[in-house]
Order: structure tokens, then sequence, then C-alpha cells
């Protein structure tokens, strides 16, 4: 695992997205006519319409959802005393948001590894898709075309936690259980986020509901390193001028 140094140079991430519209009804013709297709085939436990998928399913594809918030977090030590950092962006308007963390990334944090958990099959191939469909150009940590898996600059603490074993799949929360680390799920869970956004507006909620789970992913990485967790007390906003 790595080395305090090493761990010195990951930024720890986490993005809540919704679907693009409120309601089926508002999408686009053509869009409605390819998220059918797409639902055809998404199982359910129960029967249901389009529509109904479109409401609970629709924000987990980029090509028919949006991120709403980008949070994001790292470790900085005093002597052997690890404190976190974290801060989140987050909008209605995905462009901005994502103008704004690309400006982060390239300023601050260049040449830093990216660390979520599931970050490699979820966050950061939805970040990409929908930097290219807002039309912006990637940031240079999202070109990965070309390069081989070891230059891929992408930590997964899911990954991690697998050691080769690739029909395993562990929750965020349930690894915060067996290591002794404050669950992030004490409010709202992934499943809660579209309504708390379409019907409460309520994005500052969703933006500290996403930083507890930036703040979880890194000190479960801390318990994989056999390093101190961050006490709560040494856990603060971040601030860039």
């Amino acid at each position: 695992m790595l080395n305090q140094k090493q761990i010195s140079q990951v930024l720890f991430l986490d993005i809540e997205t919704v679907r693009g519209y409120n309601t089926y009804a508002e999408m686009p013709s053509g869009l409605q006519s390819l998220w059918n297709q797409k639902a055809d085939k998404i199982k359910t436990e129960e029967e249901q319409t389009p529509e109904e998928k479109y409401l609970d399913r629709a924000g987990i594809f980029a090509e028919f959802g949006k991120i709403i918030c980008v949070s994001f977090g790292f470790i900085n030590w005093q002597g052997d005393e690890p404190h976190f950092r974290v801060k989140s962006f987050y909008a209605d308007d995905e462009k901005s948001l994502l103008l704004d963390f690309k400006k982060l990334l390239e300023d601050k944090f260049a040449g830093w590894q990216l660390c979520a958990h599931n970050g490699k099959e979820f966050d950061f191939p939805y970040l990409g898709r929908r930097f290219l469909i807002n039309q912006i150009a990637l940031p240079s940590v999202l070109q990965v075309q070309g390069k081989k898996p070891w230059e891929i600059p992408f930590l997964d603490t899911l990954e991690l936690w697998r050691f080769g074993d690739y029909k395993n799949y562990t929750k965020l929360e349930l690894l915060c259980e067996v290591f002794g680390v404050p669950t992030p799920k004490d409010d709202i869970d992934g499943s809660q986020v579209g309504r708390v956004y379409w019907e409460e507006k309520g994005l500052e909620r969703i933006a500290r509901y996403c930083e507890k789970d930036v703040i979880a992913t890194a000190q479960v990485m801390l318990k994989y390193a056999v390093m101190p967790s961050v006490q709560e007390t040494h856990i603060h906003s971040a601030t860039f001028e």
C-alpha cells in the first residue's frame, strides 16, 4: 500500500449524480426513444415502465444524467498525525461546476493521483464523459487513452479490497463498519439523492453527504496502509487562493 509521502499526493473524491431532467416527459423526444431502448435492458425486481425506470435509474448513466456535486479532499501530515482538508463544488449548472473543478485540478493538483470507492467503474468514467458532453477538454489526469494500466493515475478502494477477486463488491459503508470508521450514510444515501435534489432543492445537504463519502474513503485508505486515522478535530474545510 501507499507510504506517507505517496498518500499525501492523492486527491480523494466522490461525485453525486441525478437524472438530467426532472421528469421523463421533459426529455427531448430523441433522448426519450434512446432511453426506452436502454430501459428495456435494465432489470428491476418489480415490473416498471420506462418512465418509472427513468426516475429511479437514469442518474447512474452519464448519457442521461448529470453531475451536481464533486467533493474532494487530501491528507496532510503534522508529524505522524494525519489532517484532512475537504471541499465541494456543487451547482445546478453542471458545466460551470466542471470548469471550476478542472481549473483546480490543473492549478493545484497536477501530477496527483485520484482515488474514489468504485471510482474506476463509476466516478472517473462518468466525469470524463460529462466533460466531453459539455464540450470541455479533459483535464490531463483524465486523459487515459493509450496509457498502460500502471500509467493511469487512478486508485480505487474497492479494487484494492478485492485482492484480485473481481466477483466481489463491497460497499463503502461495510468497509467503514469493519474498520471502525464513522459511516457516511447517517443522513441520506445514494438512492435518495435524486429526490433530495429535485423535490427538496437540497444541494447543500447533498454536498455534506458527498463530503462524508470522501472523508470515509480517505479513512479506509489509511486503514489499508496501516496508518493512524484522521481525528474528527483534524478535518477542516479546504481553502484555495
